[in-house]
């Protein structure tokens, strides 16, 4: 460790100082997000003017297959020098069997601009070392087309009661409610955890992960229940609407709200600039009750273990834990950098990290994606059924807490 230190301290100080290096490093950085690709390589551009002589050179895969791409890469010794993250059990995956470079406050002082939750999610639990800077802040919430709720006369609802209430008037003004469908799987686990997080509130997420309760609990499955009132304002056929679609059902003005998360704004903006697009926590299930929204950690960069420019590939993700890194992903990419004191220009942006100051983690994602069957995978299919009305949500409890019991101790025998 002190050689690696020692190393990076060299490398730096060359770097900063614009000395000469005795070659040029050029080093891969692989990703799934082939949208940024703009974005990083203008950051890498102010990455190389600071440390002349480290080249970066951006790879995207398509993201339902960069795990395994990834997995099966690093397995046979290949792959990049710096590689985007998946975050919590994704991360695990490639840390664990030691293909990755550990992390330590030490040797990485720019950790510290990580909250705590932050670098947990970018750490193995069984030992708490961490391998990657995190990526971005998600938020759960609801973007809704301002012109549509005001042309139907429809307040921002602010309880579940007032929520269904604006589902009616925007369908009686004869616009589709709910862009969602339920052909989607991971969009069907985004609509629940979006919905039911606030429901359950903070405690049940504690309750369920210390195994005092499971995904069995009536007020779980209550709240799954009470999912299945929005079926009458989604699209017609809508267990065949898949995820695209139910992008331009909302990006064209067919429907006034869309149930996702933070990530959409940046994309829906790009593609209509013209929407009158503003994001809203999702409704508290009373009226003496919070307005929470579900969060996360979307991923984080990592060093490559087998990387033959570990010293430069490092210099790089520690530049990705910078403020000034974190200030200009958010003005390029329109994401939540989690660095401390970043600054977001963006009023929506704003409005969002202000909102994840009083959330719930988004349950699956954050706690059960470590082991297979993941809570995700389970949850994912149930949820479809449930939808579909050949199970119910006391089934789709009994299904999930069953399939992770198999290796959940908590679980198990309840």
């Amino acid at each position: 460790m002190r050689k690696r230190l020692a190393g990076l301290a060299a490398l730096l100080g060359v770097f900063s100082l614009g000395g000469g290096v005795a070659r040029a490093e050029n080093i891969t950085f692989w990703t799934w997000r082939q949208e940024d690709k703009g974005a990083y390589n203008k950051l890498f551009a102010e990455f190389t003017t600071a440390h002349p002589g480290i080249h970066v050179r951006f790879r995207a895969f398509p993201p339902a297959q960069y795990q395994t791409i990834v997995s099966t890469a690093l397995a046979g010794g290949k792959g990049p020098d710096v590689l985007h993250t998946r975050a919590y059990g994704g991360l695990e995956q490639l840390a664990t069997p030691g293909y990755l470079v550990e992390l330590t406050p030490q040797n990485d002082p720019e950790l510290a601009n990580l909250p705590a939750s932050a670098r947990a999610a970018l750490a193995v639990r069984s030992t708490g070392k961490i391998y990657s800077f995190a990526f971005s802040s998600q938020t759960l919430g609801i973007l809704v087309n301002r012109q549509i709720l005001a042309a139907a006369k429809v307040p921002e609802p602010g309880t579940w009661a007032e929520f269904i209430a604006a589902c009616k008037a925007i369908k009686a003004a004869g616009k589709i409610c709910i862009a969602n469908g339920t052909a989607t799987g991971w969009m069907d686990e985004v609509l629940a955890g979006d919905l039911t997080g606030p429901m359950l509130g903070k405690q049940f997420f504690k309750d369920v992960v210390a195994g005092k309760t499971t995904f069995k609990d009536p007020a779980y499955t209550a709240a799954l229940g009470r999912l299945l009132a929005l079926r009458p304002y989604m699209p017609p056929g809508y267990t065949g609407i898949d995820y695209p679609t139910a992008q331009q059902l909302f990006l064209s003005g067919r429907a006034a709200m869309f149930i996702g998360g933070s990530w959409e704004i940046a994309n829906f903006r790009r593609q209509n600039p013209k929407l009158a697009m503003d994001f809203m926590a999702p409704p508290a299930p009373a009226a003496n009750r919070p307005r929470l929204v579900s969060t996360f950690y979307d991923g984080g960069y990592a060093v490559v273990h087998a990387s033959k420019h570990q010293q430069a590939a490092l210099a790089l993700v520690r530049f990705m834990g910078t403020k000034t890194f974190g200030d200009q992903l958010g003005a390029m990419l329109g994401d939540v950098s989690p660095i401390k004191g970043v600054k977001l220009a963006d009023p929506t942006l704003a409005k969002v990290a202000a909102m994840a100051s009083e959330s719930v983690p988004y349950i699956m994602a954050v706690s059960f994606r470590y082991e297979n069957p993941t809570g995700s995978e389970l949850l994912q299919g149930a949820l479809q059924k449930m939808f579909a009305g050949s199970m119910t949500p006391e089934q789709v409890g009994a299904t999930v807490t069953e399939g992770i019991a198999r290796y959940y101790k908590p679980f198990q025998g309840k």
